[in-house]
């Protein structure tokens, strides 16, 4: 990971300077001379100031055409990487007054990821929970699952029929043709609605390069292996322009088995030998196509489809003769998986920058539409619960079918040369379809002495449903002199859900969920000196509750316990601030946040009574709003370039949440620190040398997570109450681990307008058995040491 991506380093001149021309046609004179004149010395002059008016030139998702990523000089001096998430219009992160991160091409093409969400875990304040190449996906300060809302060009990926815990996940878009993620960490409801409580993580996929006279093109083809899992992924993708007319084609195929965890201790589970994590593994394929029609420079159509499918993707676990006795614990296997997952996704939108009409001088409305099936299944073993011979086994199956339309129309204007007003409205509707299945199996004794009773139920837990979000937002980017700039925001949106009639809902329907919900925010930057800024900002998020946690009426999907719905329920929504400075010269840079965010009305189970379910009792349980909890932290991050090519970063993030307490059922109940399932705090550093003219490159990486003293849970699968890591509960403490990765690359040869490179790396250098702390309690460690090699040919 190229740790200061996030603020500073953009690796070519192709990807972070707003130029609208191929390299390659650089005439060799001219590139001599451009590397010639590069500042060498430590202390160089600082960056120029920005102009205080705003600049609208560029849309939001207009890039710079990228040259071959590979064969690119690298400038040896930090540059300010454009980010277009925070704001909604094209500015510098050093010029951004919020937390936000870039990670670019390069970083991409260098770090082989899986998906999006393995690109960014080592960005200040994100975490990742999950394992595997598909399931993956992004913690931001604590937060995650639908609290964390992903993008695909500024487009919504979330849903409202995903669990709030997991979310969707990022593997839906082709990390092989992402040309950069930006992150930004904290609220971001003003812009985005419902979801962006505790940040955004917005993929920017290629596109076709941007109106030219004349024919040009590029692609690249890649092919790479793992050998943990046994990975094979081919890859491929063209994008060019023929006159007014753009297009693009990528195809992946990745093929992923099992992989193993290395011997060692963490925390009560040792391993003497490596073991298998079962289920880890994901057949998966990506298609897309891409075509446009330039007006001109200014404006242009653009229609876009992807195609994801993927089979047997599993949450990973480890088998019961591999993981220790837990004392008082009932042995048991709990196996989740997606067996098949579908996505299709289109787009039709129009962009149109420098327009200067009346009321707008750019204006992009975009339609989408996504069709979201999958196939979730959950198998629970519980070995000998009455004695030898016995047993329980719960199978659920539910299929879920959403379709998916939303608009978005956003315009900005620049006022009286100086202020930039940005305003727009969005529109999203979601129809989903819910099938269930579960089948009981309880076994007394030996199959021959007394046979299994065994139990059928395919009553749907949760009504099809329609839902709908609505919004209204406006913004000012207000230029208060020279040396100050403050931003003003609000939005106005409105979200409903209603239950539809539904088969094997053997129910009275509940009640339409309806949510009203007004946030705003405010952000400030000051130039205190032409290299440093001080930033401060307040605002307010929501995330609304989605059809499960409304709507849910049955039997828990783990047997133990009966949930009832709750349309009543209303929108978490948070008040945060950030305070914080950006220090910036040619070839250093550092900034440091400290961030709170005061939560109102968490959503979380609730103890609400007891019932009887199949002849047993069981207890009764509603998501209810939880009255109030605070996340708090520290974000720094630094780097340095001493001389050309040399690359020194660093990160550090620190974390802390208090309890909650639950309001709402019969009784008051402490419920668990929703954050102690991350990091509490983390150092991650890199040392890298990338030579000029790009002709090899290595990078030597590290991260070390801090113990988490007050987590939830015990390594190896136990809950515990809040008194973990207190004297009254030993041995509740996630451990601390450090891993390393080395990677390098080389240009092998070129031929014609291609490039041949290799890409070698090794993550998990010291083969540590380590997991991440939200995969820590329901054990799931990551791969034991790896080996990746990767070819890509580029034209």
């Amino acid at each position: 990971m190229r740790f200061m991506e996030d603020t500073v380093l953009a690796t070519s001149f192709a990807e972070s300077a707003p130029v609208r021309m191929r390299l390659e046609r650089l005439t060799a004179p001219f590139a001599v001379a451009l590397f010639a004149i590069v500042p060498q010395l430590f202390f160089a002059a600082p960056l120029p100031a920005a102009s205080p008016a705003p600049t609208i030139q560029v849309s939001p998702q207009e890039k710079p055409d990228s040259a071959r990523a590979d064969t690119i000089p690298l400038k040896p001096i930090l540059l300010d990487p454009i980010n277009v998430t925070a704001t909604r219009n094209p500015q510098g992160t050093f010029e951004t007054a919020a937390p936000v991160s870039v990670v670019d091409t390069m970083a991409i093409k260098e770090q082989r990821p899986n998906n999006a969400a393995d690109i960014i875990r080592d960005l200040p304040g994100v975490d990742i929970n999950g394992i595997g190449a598909n399931q993956q996906r992004p913690t931001i300060r604590g937060l995650r699952g639908q609290r964390i809302l992903l993008l695909e060009d500024g487009l919504r990926l979330n849903n409202a029929r995903r669990s709030n815990d997991f979310g969707e996940i990022p593997a839906i878009v082709d990390v092989s043709k992402v040309e950069r993620v930006e992150v930004v960490r904290g609220p971001a409801s003003v812009l985005y609605g419902s979801d962006a409580l505790g940040g955004v993580v917005n993929m920017m996929a290629n596109e076709a390069p941007p109106y030219v006279a004349g024919d040009v093109y590029r692609g690249s083809l890649n092919l790479s292996w793992r050998d943990q899992g046994e990975q094979i992924w081919p890859s491929g993708e063209i994008f060019g322009r023929s006159g007014h007319f753009g297009y693009g084609l990528s195809a992946s195929y990745r093929n992923t088995k099992d992989y193993r965890a290395p011997s060692g201790s963490f925390g009560d589970v040792s391993f003497d030998d490596d073991v298998n994590v079962n289920n880890s593994g994901v057949e998966d394929q990506s298609y897309g196509v891409y075509l446009d029609y330039a007006f001109d420079e200014r404006q242009k159509i653009m229609v876009k489809g992807d195609f994801y499918r993927a089979d047997d993707a599993g949450f990973g676990y480890l088998s019961l003769t591999d993981l220790p006795p837990l004392e008082g614990e009932t042995p048991s296997n709990i196996i989740l998986q997606y067996p098949d997952q579908k996505v299709d996704r289109f787009s039709l939108a129009y962009r149109g920058t420098d327009l200067n009409t009346p009321i707008f001088d750019r204006v992009q409305v975009s339609a989408s539409y996504m069709d979201n099936e999958r196939t979730f299944t959950q198998d629970i073993q519980v070995i000998n619960p009455f004695g030898p011979s016995t047993g329980i086994r719960i199978e659920n199956e539910n299929y879920t079918d959403l379709e998916g339309f939303g608009v978005r129309g956003e315009a900005s204007k620049l006022l009286f040369d100086r202020h930039l007003l940005t305003y727009g409205a969005d529109y999203y509707h979601d129809d989903s379809f819910n099938q269930d299945f579960s089948r009981s199996t309880f076994a007394f004794g030996p199959p021959e002495v007394m046979p299994p009773m065994v139990s059928e139920d395919s009553t749907n837990n949760v009504p099809n449903s329609v839902y709908e979000r609505g919004g209204v937002f406006a913004q000012v980017d207000l230029q208060l002199g020279s040396r100050v700039g403050l931003i003003v925001g609000g939005r106005y949106q409105t979200d409903k859900a209603t239950p539809k009639p539904t088969q094997n809902y053997d129910r009275p329907l509940p009640a339409s969920s309806t949510n009203d919900q007004f946030v705003g925010a405010a952000n400030l930057l000051v130039e205190v000196l032409p290299s440093l800024h001080a930033v401060g900002n307040i605002g307010t998020g929501f995330r609304s509750p989605n059809i499960v946690e409304l709507f849910f009426n049955g039997e828990t999907p783990e047997g133990g316990g009966f949930q009832i719905a709750n349309p009543g329920l209303v929108p978490e929504t948070s008040v945060n601030f950030d305070l914080g400075f950006k220090y910036r010269r040619s070839n250093i840079a550092f900034e440091g946040f400290y961030f709170q965010s005061d939560i109102e009305d968490w959503i979380g189970r609730s103890l609400v009574g007891d019932t009887i379910v199949n002849g047993r009792p069981v207890s009764v349980y509603q998501q209810v709003n939880v009255a109030k909890t605070r996340v708090k932290g520290v974000e720094l991050a630094a780097q340095w370039q001493p001389v050309a090519g040399f690359t020194i970063g660093a990160t550090y993030t620190w974390i802390d949440g208090d309890d909650l307490t639950l309001t709402g059922g019969e009784e008051d109940a402490d419920g668990p620190n929703p954050f102690a399932d991350s990091y509490s705090n983390r150092f991650t550093a890199e040392l890298a040398y990338r030579q000029p003219k790009g002709r090899f490159w290595g990078a030597f990486q590290f991260r070390h997570n801090g113990e988490q003293k007050n987590g939830e849970v015990v390594p190896g699968g136990t809950q515990v109450d809040n008194g973990c890591g207190t004297e009254e509960i030993p041995n509740c403490t996630v451990p601390a681990f450090t891993v390393m990765h080395l990677r390098a690359g080389v240009r092998l040869f070129d031929y014609g307008m291609t490039s041949n490179n290799l890409m070698i790396g090794v993550e998990n250098l010291t083969n540590e058995l380590y997991a991440e702390f939200s995969n820590a309690g329901f054990f799931r460690p990551n791969p034991r040491r790896t080996f990746v090699i990767s070819w890509v040919t580029s034209f």
